[in-house]
């Protein structure tokens, strides 16, 4: 029996967004609540394709904006699963903008959201390891132990005592 995946197996690489003007926002930008929308539904794919279940947004952290994306841009989404554990799952998401027109692309925004594999009565249910392959996968699998430290030291201090 497998007890673990490969990152590739869930994977989703350049997921395709066109943007048009219903996507734009006051600014004359494109909205981000939208993206954000857009990488969680894709941040559950790759959930579901590593666990076999249902599975539920349990946290979203360090979503960074770091440039706007624009009319006529086409928004490039790669999503992958970084670490498990137990029932939970961090998946990084990144978000590259590419001017159709001239090829220029740019980093718009990276995110990382933890889901939780639920099984027919709605309780967590383990999920498999997740087999970092390149050193890119390894140094994210890594940095995900980071951050889950950081999430559960915060989720703890700021419980009621």
């Amino acid at each position: 029996m497998t007890k673990s995946k490969p990152v590739a197996s869930s994977a989703i690489e350049n997921h395709v967004y066109k943007v048009f003007p219903n996507d734009m926002n006051a600014h004359n930008t494109v909205f981000g609540g939208m993206i954000m929308a857009k990488c969680d539904r894709l941040a559950l794919v790759v959930a579901e394709r590593h666990s076999g279940h249902v599975c539920v947004t349990a946290a979203v952290d360090s979503i960074h904006f770091r440039a706007p994306a624009k009319g006529n841009d086409t928004l490039l989404f790669s999503l992958s699963l970084n670490r498990s554990w137990g029932s939970s799952m961090e998946i990084g998401a990144r978000v590259i903008a590419e001017n159709s027109y001239t090829g220029e692309v740019r980093h718009i925004l990276s995110a990382f959201f933890t889901f939780v594999a639920l099984d027919s009565e709605s309780k967590p249910v383990n999920v498999l390891a997740v087999l970092p392959e390149t050193d890119e996968q390894k140094r994210r699998f890594s940095n995900a132990e980071i951050r889950r430290k950081g999430r559960l030291t915060m989720r703890d201090q700021l419980q009621d005592k």
